[in-house]
């Protein structure tokens, strides 16, 4: 079964343009490793500087393979290098019923 995901990342100091170099790379290598559906991904910035993806796995192996992967494994490893995984709930523009945040293309 599909399933839907929002990653969210708060980039290290300075390296803002690479993470959106990394975010711009990362679900066309996700769907050519056949770990993702057709379902059209969307980007979006929270007002303090949070960007956040929203993409759908083709299932939880594919989730869970994606550690993995020889090519998104170390993809994964870069988004570490350049940025913090961040919990949604903790972005402030989460925590009111109708979330609003600047949607971006790459």
């Amino acid at each position: 079964m599909p399933r839907l995901v929002i990653a969210s990342y708060k980039p290290k100091p300075g390296m803002e343009a690479k993470l959106l170099d990394l975010l711009k790379r990362h679900t066309p290598a996700l769907k050519a490793e056949g770990l993702i559906t057709d379902y059209p991904a969307t980007f979006m910035k929270s007002d303090d500087g949070i960007y956040a993806e929203i993409f759908e796995w083709i299932s939880t192996e594919a989730a869970q393979s994606a550690h993995s992967n020889a090519v998104i494994g170390p993809m994964w490893e870069e988004y570490a290098a350049l940025s913090d995984f961040v919990p949604l709930a903790t972005v402030e523009q989460t925590q009111t019923p109708f979330a609003h945040f600047e949607q971006f293309t790459l």
